[in-house]
């Protein structure tokens, strides 16, 4: 992947819409995070066992969630269900949907579409919108 995304996002009651733009491939991810102006409000990196993010405005512990969310949202499906069996999780995909369970509770839920990606995470309270082109 190497796209611009449009983010809306919510938590603790604040609505945040955001622009990224997303490079992805098997070696790591790149993120640059802009507000609506252009203006840098974060970047992230993660090469496959280290996280970095460099953020004024965010703070340094959203590095892990920005990252997991997005291998839960996009990477693949048997790669993704082995590491949340090895946290006492598990995932079911249909291919539109997405959903991380603990037991028989959703915790994460993931509809998916060719522009669209939301996102909720029940158990820590925020949810957010990808739009872009995700063929």
């Amino acid at each position: 992947m190497n796209s611009y995304q449009l983010v809306s996002a919510s938590y603790g009651g604040r609505d945040y819409v955001l622009n990224a733009w997303v490079r992805a491939d098997k070696t790591g991810m790149d993120m640059t995070l802009m507000n609506e102006l252009g203006v840098n409000m974060g970047e992230l990196s993660y090469s496959g066992s280290a996280v970095s993010f460099s953020s004024a405005v965010f703070p340094s512990a959203a590095a892990g969630y920005i990252a997991a969310d997005f291998q839960l949202c996009f990477y693949d499906t048997l790669a993704l269900g082995k590491a949340l069996k090895n946290c006492g999780l598990s995932l079911e995909d249909t291919g539109t949907v997405r959903r991380v369970l603990q037991g028989k509770k959703v915790i994460i839920e993931i509809e998916k579409d060719r522009n669209i990606v939301k996102f909720v995470n029940h158990l820590r309270g925020y949810a957010y919108t990808l739009e872009g082109d995700f063929q």
